[in-house]
């Protein structure tokens, strides 16, 4: 169990195996949420965001049709050059 103290600006220190477990660094945010049960769940928001992302995400590589790193490179290329130039 890790145990923090707040301030009286309401201020904590997150305990360093925590910031280790939730991959903190300085700067970082931290998303707060309640789950039903009543439960405070601590989170690092830029995963969360990446997760997100990851999640809308889904499918998108099939429904362009690529399937293997050079469909992603003439996809880059395309864009960088506005042609499809096979490397």
């Amino acid at each position: 169990m890790n145990l923090a103290k707040l301030s009286d600006k309401g201020q904590i220190t997150v305990p360093a195996e925590i910031r280790r477990l939730l991959g903190l660094k300085a700067g970082d945010q931290l998303l707060f949420f309640q789950k039903n049960d009543g439960e405070i769940v601590v989170q690092n928001a830029s995963s969360q965001a990446i997760r997100k992302a990851q999640n809308a995400l889904i499918g998108a590589a099939e429904a362009t049709g690529i399937t293997n790193e050079q469909d992603i490179q003439a996809l880059v290329n395309e864009v960088r050059y506005g042609k499809n130039m096979e490397k």
